[in-house]
């Protein structure tokens, strides 16, 4: 997991040496100090000379200044390298979930992904900033001062190894406990960041049904749940201190009266004033690196669950990979499922579709029916290989599409997806999404093409109008066109308008329609709607139910011959969506 979560520092390395070095320094300079100082106090009390003291104290001004500088440097090296550090950690993420599929995505959720590029990167970033100046830091301070107390002090030094194995075991202990419930906080943030995205999404639905006081108890509730986790975690890390403090504070008492008595007894032959003093300051020191080492401890113990959850984002195999030698240009929009049955995941019992054996021809235009639930999306899902199918296999172009590198075959395929969205920015910004380097006059004509020119000239700036987050400040029946145009701008071989039309009036759909016959002849084009008017003038409309091709034919032929189409159509017509 380390040396996985270490490929993240890349360019951010010589900042994260510098660090090390400059605390390295740091911590040998005030470990020297108490020593010069003690030196100087023994030297002192048998009468040194003024000149010398003077020196000695300049010599420790100047160390004093060299300590401040190299954590001054450090810290500014530790700043930069942690910030790059959890830049890289959330671009290496970031573009690891751009090769996820569907189904990876599924597996994880939408709202566990943020609270992981978020929370967790966040957690780790800081636990790397702490590592690399705090953990370098007080680790060498603990061990040079011990080595100096035992230089200055000789076996009073010893009852340091009577302590920090009892702080050690301590450490341990809340460790243990402490970490359960930073396991469950984290996978509540996912529960508490879910609820969050679903309440802002369907902001207008809460507002609907005046659900306001219900969302803001339910969000009250995930965040005391959180709240509690987090409490019963921190009261057992609050132990650290206490623990620490009677440890050392211990130990430097035993220093001042043990010392004292050894002083008094054999007349400061062997340990002195300074020696006491340094002992003092070591202790201080100990205590100080210990103070650090508990605070490293326990973000560790924080963090270790973040670390685990990026790495499960970095380490999760695409469901989709391209062949090893794939190929990249699709000839035509032709499009053939022999023998095609999907289900979303392995352990499902029923598939989402069965059987489906199609042949569609380059050009054609294809209508699809069926009730909620009758897999129209899924069946199209599987073209542009957004899944892979689970038996059977799919051809476009002639080509099975596991064989074609995935970018090139999604890049041939355009998608109008039953929920549209738009992106922050210009109309020209994100139509240009279809295609990045698309002229002004290719813009237009798509967009007329689409019956999106109309509104979009009826706007102060144009194609310059700001689009707001989500596409808030245009209709549905907008919103839908401008897909449309946007999908239209890449010129695909095959172009799926997935329920795409159904906020716009008829007159417009049929325009749409119309204008797809005349100006994209050879694109193959595959309709889902729940209008029957959409499609009756399609080559081939599809009637589906329970996952499975129950008719196929024109609108005469199903007529006559389908019952489900026959009933849709009638209700339709009788009263229904033609007449509104």
């Amino acid at each position: 997991m380390i040396k996985k979560l270490a490929r993240s520092i890349r360019e951010y390395k010589k900042p994260t040496i510098i660090t090390i070095l400059f605390m390295t320094f740091e911590a040998i300079i005030e470990t020297i100090i108490p020593f010069i100082t003690a030196n100087l106090v023994n030297q002192i009390k048998e009468g040194l000379d003024v000149d010398k003291i003077v020196w000695t104290g300049v010599l420790l001004i100047g160390m004093a200044i060299v300590s401040l500088l190299c954590a001054a440097i450090a810290g500014v090296n530790a700043a930069k390298a942690s910030t790059g550090f959890g830049k890289n950690l959330r671009k290496d993420m970031f573009d690891q979930i751009q090769k996820f599929s569907f189904e990876n995505i599924d597996k994880f959720s939408n709202a566990s992904l943020v609270t992981r590029l978020t929370v967790d990167v966040a957690y780790v970033r800081m636990s790397f900033m702490m590592i690399i100046r705090t953990a370098v830091r007080s680790p060498l301070m603990f061990c040079f001062s011990i080595i100096m107390s035992f230089i200055m002090g000789g076996m009073l030094a010893v009852s340091y190894v009577v302590v920090v194995p009892i702080l050690v075991i301590g450490l341990l202990w809340v460790a243990k406990k402490a970490m359960p419930a930073f396991r469950r906080v984290f996978k509540k943030y996912d529960t508490l960041n879910e609820s969050i995205e679903e309440n802002v999404r369907g902001m207008r639905v809460v507002k609907g049904f005046s659900k306001e006081e219900y969302e803001k108890q339910k969000f009250a509730d995930a965040s005391d749940d959180i709240m509690k986790d987090f409490t019963k975690a921190e009261r057992i890390v609050a132990f650290n201190q206490p623990l620490m403090n009677i440890c050392m504070y211990i130990n430097m008492v035993a220093v001042l009266v043990i010392g004292a008595m050894l002083s008094v007894k054999y007349g400061g032959t062997k340990i002195d004033v300074g020696h006491i003093s340094s002992m003092l300051v070591y202790s201080m020191q100990l205590l100080m690196s210990l103070m650090m080492l508990s605070m490293i401890y326990v973000m560790l113990t924080m963090s270790a669950e973040s670390a685990k959850r990026i790495c499960e984002v970095l380490d999760e195999e695409p469901g989709l990979k391209n062949p090893e030698t794939p190929v990249y240009e699709v000839k035509d929009g032709s499009i053939d499922f022999k023998g095609v049955s999907f289900k979303y995941s392995k352990k499902a019992e029923v598939n989402a579709l069965s059987d489906v054996d199609l042949h569609i021809d380059s050009g054609m235009t294809v209508g699809i029916l069926g009730g909620t639930g009758s897999s129209k999306t899924t069946l199209v899902q599987l073209i542009p290989r957004l899944y892979d199918v689970t038996e059977g296999e799919l051809f476009v172009g002639g080509i099975n599409v596991k064989d074609y590198d995935i970018e090139s075959l999604r890049d041939a395929v355009s998608m109008v997806l039953q929920k549209n969205l738009l992106f922050s920015g210009t109309i020209n910004e994100n139509l240009r999404w279809g295609n990045i380097n698309a002229t002004q006059e290719e813009i237009i004509e798509a967009c007329k093409l689409a019956q999106a020119d109309e509104f979009i000239s009826t706007f102060p700036n144009g194609y310059e109008t700001h689009i707001e987050q989500g596409g808030t400040n245009v209709s549905g029946g907008q919103k839908q066109r401008l897909c449309i145009a946007r999908a239209l701008l890449k010129k695909p071989k095959i172009l799926i308008l997935d329920d795409s039309t159904s906020a716009v009036d008829m007159k417009t759909d049929a325009l749409i329609r119309e204008g797809f016959k005349k100006y994209i002849p050879e694109t193959t084009k595959i309709i889902i709607a729940q209008r029957v008017s959409s499609v009756m003038d399609a080559d081939l409309i599809l009637v589906l139910d329970n996952g499975r091709i129950v008719n196929a034919g024109t609108h005469e032929e199903l007529l006559r011959d389908s019952i489900i189409y026959k009933e849709v159509y009638e209700q339709q017509t009788n009263g229904g969506d033609d007449n509104e």
